[in-house]
């Protein structure tokens, strides 16, 4: 959805004066600009706070600079930074993103839209944002923010329905401007991150005050029971040889996809491997996930040496001094740290 339009509008041209003045140009990836970098930091931005995102962008882009950088990355390594950001499908994305970009496009990054937006992770607000920001050429974005800016400007639903969604798509390319798309882009996003809250919007510094149809009123939220995330009961057994550890990669599309974490097996169901056990630990943890709360009981089996095993699972034994080699869930990497 390229913009198409004679004239610019006064939402644009307001939010690009205000962008320009108070906009976060500190941000690390609105530094030495390229549709690499704003790639990286629009697929880490994805349902993460910018205050989380920071170290890890900066990790990650200190590590792989560049897509020729990247290119010589395997899954496991681009995991391995991802660990502790979650929602770890987006790491798994950027690998196989970054193997059509080498394979098909010469490790160039595409573009065209239509290249970029067919890229694994890349719907067409961030495609959008990678032409606007990177290559300054205007479309349309509707990330969470800015569907917050434009219908409370315009005065429309924001429920999240298809019908919501479309007219909230049109009216973001009717105000995309066809001049200064970078700092319009980067500035509608900073209104609704910074001014334009959820439930108490800043109306009166926003620049869109006089025109916007929702301005000084109150916002009324839905009044929604909490919502109770189920839990989900998962028995792990971790056997340790002095400072290896045996571990198992996640296969199954769930969550912690591609990771690494001990065994689990039933609590009933024997060992699948040797008994002679010298000593046993039992670790009891919590841990919650976006939609989901873990609990989490681990028992350790300590072995005098390492040991092989017939099985179709990939493992491996993993030394502690190694763990920041491959792809962990938060909590089982904070727990072999400190075994």
């Amino acid at each position: 959805m390229k913009k198409n339009c004679d004239q610019d509008s006064q939402l644009s041209k307001q939010i690009v004066k205000w962008y320009l003045k108070n906009g976060r140009s500190n941000l690390p990836w609105r530094k030495n600009v390229t549709a690499y970098r704003v790639w990286i930091s629009e697929i880490m931005l994805q349902q993460t706070q910018v205050k989380t995102v920071i170290p890890f962008y900066k990790k990650f882009i200190s590590r792989y600079p560049n897509l020729k950088a990247l290119s010589s990355a395997n899954e496991e390594e681009i995991l391995a930074l991802w660990t502790g950001l979650g929602f770890y499908r987006r790491a798994i994305n950027i690998y196989k993103a970054k193997e059509i970009i080498l394979s098909d496009f010469k490790n160039r990054f595409p573009k065209s839209f239509d290249d970029i937006v067919r890229l694994p992770g890349i719907g067409e607000s961030t495609a959008g944002a990678i032409m606007s920001i990177a290559y300054q050429i205007p479309y349309p974005i509707l990330d969470a923010n800015v569907k917050r800016v434009i219908s409370r400007y315009e005065s429309v639903d924001n429920d999240s329905t298809h019908k919501s969604n479309k007219k909230l798509w049109g009216l973001s390319n009717k105000h995309t401007p066809r001049k200064n798309i970078f700092s319009y882009t980067q500035g509608i996003m900073d209104l609704g991150a910074t001014i334009c809250h959820n439930s108490k919007p800043n109306c009166g510094v926003c620049p869109l005050q006089d025109d916007c149809k929702s301005a000084f009123k109150v916002i009324k939220s839905k009044k929604e029971t909490k919502k109770q995330n189920p839990t989900k009961k998962i028995n792990f057994v971790l056997a340790r040889s002095n400072c290896s550890f045996l571990l198992f990669k996640k296969l199954e599309e769930s969550f912690w996809e591609g990771l690494w974490t001990p065994l689990e097996l039933d609590p009933n169901h024997p060992l699948p491997w040797k008994d002679d056990i010298e000593t046993i630990e039992e670790i009891n943890i919590k841990h919650k996930l976006s939609h989901l709360n873990l609990d989490i009981k681990i028992n350790i089996y300590e072995y005098e040496k390492v040991f092989k095993l017939k099985t179709n699972e990939k493992y491996k034994w993993v030394n502690k001094s190694n763990i920041d080699k491959f792809g962990m869930p938060k909590p089982i990497k904070s727990i072999i740290e400190k075994l």
